[in-house]
């Protein structure tokens, strides 16, 4: 594709695979460890100046009981998506109670919406975390909120493959103009994000371009994975990362997967998408050397 060069910026140049230990040579930017990026307001935020690419962002908020929190949207659309805890989400006087979850294993959540172009506050009386999932937009679609029960849970794969998708923005499943987000369960054992795919073209009916982040949490004390992503092109991003509670990985391009859960331990991820595209759409492209026998895909 020549409108979409491959990242060699000072915080995105390939993974040599130089070092010791299980996340050597990932200190390309790709692999971003917990607490690397928080601040005063965030214990998680990337950014697309942060990331280095044009349109994701996902930002995480932890609150003490009775804390709240106040943000505007900017030219980004954004998704309040309680990780553990309730909250009310109060968008230029119109108010969401999100009854969320107690983590993010038990089960899916409600969510709220907020467009572009506003203020918003979220407030909860018993604390919890919560996720912030945004896209640059253009279009200012209206504030709405995501009943828990509208999201579509869906099982891909079989056996050592299986996993849980909760669809609950992807792209045919609630309107947004940029975002999709989905969050996946993959049991202890297992591989998910499989086969290895990628969405870093424009290649309409066949492929999007889509950069994306994944947010990981693992059931349980000391468990962890690993996530993968590996060049496409010459030069493009490469990255093996143990991942933990907290972690995150970017992936601004390339072929990504497995993403492999420790057994007896399940890993959950946050998916969130965006690009470019005058369509909202999420195509991928299949890596030709890993499609048979796995049972499925993502």
């Amino acid at each position: 594709m020549t409108n979409h060069e491959p990242h060699t910026g000072t915080n995105h140049e390939p993974h040599t695979g130089t070092g010791n230990g299980p996340n050597a040579g990932t200190g390309n930017g790709l692999y971003v460890p917990a607490g690397t990026t928080a601040d005063a307001n965030y214990v998680l935020d990337i950014d697309p100046k942060r990331a280095g690419w044009t349109h994701s962002s996902l930002r995480i908020v932890e609150l003490e009981p009775g804390g709240t929190h106040m943000f505007t949207t900017g030219d980004s659309e954004w998704i309040v998506l309680p990780l553990n805890g309730g909250c009310t989400v109060d968008i230029e006087n119109e108010k969401y109670q999100l009854l969320g979850r107690d983590s993010v294993f038990s089960g899916v959540t409600d969510f709220a919406y907020v467009p572009r172009d506003a203020r918003a506050q979220i407030a909860s009386g018993a604390g919890g975390r919560f996720a912030l999932a945004g896209a640059k937009c253009e279009r200012r679609l209206p504030a709405r909120y995501g009943p828990a029960p509208e999201v579509l849970v869906e099982e891909r794969g079989s056996g050592s493959c299986t996993r849980h998708v909760r669809n609950f923005a992807s792209a045919d499943a609630f309107d947004c103009d940029k975002l999709i987000a989905v969050e996946v369960i993959t049991p202890g054992g297992n591989w998910s994000s499989y086969p290895p795919h990628k969405h870093d073209e424009s290649r309409p009916g066949e492929e999007s371009e889509l950069e994306e982040i994944y947010y990981f949490e693992i059931d349980g004390p000391n468990g962890f994975g690993y996530q993968r992503v590996f060049p496409s092109r010459e030069g493009g991003s490469d990255v093996l990362a143990e991942v933990r509670s907290g972690d995150a990985v970017l992936v601004p391009d390339g072929w990504h997967g497995p993403s492999v859960a420790q057994p007896g331990h399940d890993m959950y991820y946050l998916n969130v998408m965006a690009g470019p595209g005058e369509t909202r759409e999420w195509r991928i492209c299949f890596h030709p050397d890993h499609v048979e026998g796995t049972g499925g895909y993502r």
